[in-house]
């Protein structure tokens, strides 16, 4: 019963839920930055990407307006410094959302010819009016509470106070349950960190209670001595969310985001560098662009084919990504005056393994290659062209027996195709692809050759 009561309230762990973190972490940890602050006026992508997030934050916003309006009742019939702080504390948690909703609803518009990237920046915009008004609130209780020090003033109503302390602390706790309960709904760490923050700030409401205890005991300068205190935390809110919204300003991103990029990209085995990453927020949405290098004498199709698949593992890691932009070129190229901002993905080893090899049909055209998956080394065939419901296989001469690798689509494309066994080592061979497709088949020779240096895989 106890358990049960301390995992609704956000403060024990559901049974299971550790162990669900972390094969969740196991089966993709890519890199992800774990922390994740609470900053007004940006609202993490985890959250507002789905729509038990954004209701999260609408339902966020109404209990906490509810607390700031009773608190600030309580504060213009006694004059409390300390609660006044710790109602501006709550207001500028509560004001976040007004005009991250406009924005939201801003966003919502498709781009023209004016905005052609839409209205994502209204986010950002938001952000700064969001960071101005919290500065701006501070400084009030700042001045205030300064007052208070140099000239006293008796505090009436302290038992008022002193249950508008309380109020303050059952809001942000009820917000804290809230939050904590939905971000593990959907998973997402902002959301429950943001909980953890909502409980602090419920700390926070204590003191003012401690505050007017002070004074009831007879010490009246404790009110305005806990008012400064619960302001300086406020400018610390301040600068930590100004530099979170003027970096999306100017077009910065978080340290762990290209790195995300080039990693998601990397699972394409088809890419043999990753060359100038660019990325910025719209809004709550990611953008990037980026090069990608592959094999020379790629064709059109190919590249085509390849573009998709990376295109496809980005949208896989980086679930804020709303758009990338992806340019293939050859390898040849890559190795010019940019080559130094690649990022070469070939596990150890396995950069000596053979070149691709074209092959030219009527039935079949494209490149065959082996290639590093998940599963282990594969043959890969990427083509140009192939005849409607092929079945696709790999013949490879062995001195024994001969050794087939049967292809088969992946991706849900018809024109990448991929091994559903490893080939056998050593990958020097003689072989041909056969192809057969409405009653006629073809077999295409090829020949793969290793190179000096080759290290066979274990």
């Amino acid at each position: 019963m106890l358990r049960s009561a301390l995992v609704w309230l956000g403060f024990v762990q559901p049974e299971g839920a550790l162990a669900h973190a972390g094969d969740h972490a196991h089966g993709h940890d890519h890199g992800h930055s774990g922390k994740h602050g609470h900053t007004h006026g940006v609202v993490d992508p985890t959250i507002a990407t789905t729509d038990r997030g954004i209701w999260a934050i609408k339902w966020s916003f109404v209990i906490l307006a509810i607390t700031a309006a009773l608190q600030l009742a309580v504060v213009f019939a006694t004059g409390s410094v300390a609660l006044l702080a710790d109602t501006i504390h709550n207001v500028g948690d509560a004001v976040t959302a007004v005009p991250l909703w406009i924005a939201f609803q801003l966003v919502r518009r498709p781009p023209s010819q004016r905005f052609t990237y839409g209205l994502g920046r209204v986010e950002d915009l938001a952000g700064v009016a969001i960071v101005a008004i919290i500065l701006f609130s501070a400084i009030v209780a700042g001045y205030e509470a300064i007052s208070r020090l140099i000239d006293p003033q008796a505090l009436t109503l302290l038992w008022a106070v002193a249950a508008a302390g309380v109020i303050g602390f059952i809001g942000n706790e009820a917000v804290a349950v809230f939050r904590i309960r939905v971000g593990r709904e959907i998973e997402s760490a902002a959301l429950i960190a943001d909980g953890y923050h909502a409980r602090t700030d419920g700390l926070t409401s204590l003191a003012v209670v401690a505050g007017a205890a002070g004074v009831w005991l007879g010490y009246p300068l404790a009110d305005p001595i806990i008012g400064l205190i619960i302001t300086v935390a406020i400018f610390g809110i301040v600068w930590q969310s100004a530099k979170a919204v003027f970096t999306r300003l100017l077009d910065g991103v978080e340290p762990g985001v290209v790195a995300e990029i080039i990693h998601a990209a990397e699972h394409v085995s088809a890419v043999r560098k990753v060359l100038n990453v660019r990325a910025r927020w719209l809004g709550h949405r990611l953008t990037t662009e980026l090069d990608v290098a592959v094999a020379d004498g790629t064709t059109v199709r190919e590249a085509g084919a390849i573009s998709g698949e990376v295109e496809a593992a980005l949208a896989d890691h980086v679930p804020a990504l709303a758009t990338a932009h992806v340019r293939v070129r050859p390898m040849e190229r890559a190795t010019g005056v940019d080559a130094g901002s690649g990022h070469d993905h070939r596990p150890e080893g396995h950069h000596h393994a053979p070149d691709p090899v074209p092959v030219h049909g009527e039935l079949a055209q494209g490149v065959l290659e082996i290639i590093d998956t998940a599963d282990g080394e594969r043959m890969r065939f990427l083509a140009s062209s192939l005849a409607a419901a092929a079945e696709v296989a790999v013949v490879i001469a062995r001195p024994n027996r001969d050794e087939t690798l049967r292809l088969l689509p992946r991706n849900g494309s018809p024109h990448l195709l991929i091994s559903t066994e490893a080939p056998a080592e050593p990958h020097e061979f003689n072989a041909r692809l056969v192809v057969q497709a409405g009653g006629r088949e073809e077999a295409l020779p090829f020949r793969m050759i290793e190179p000096d240096g080759h290290v066979h895989q274990s």
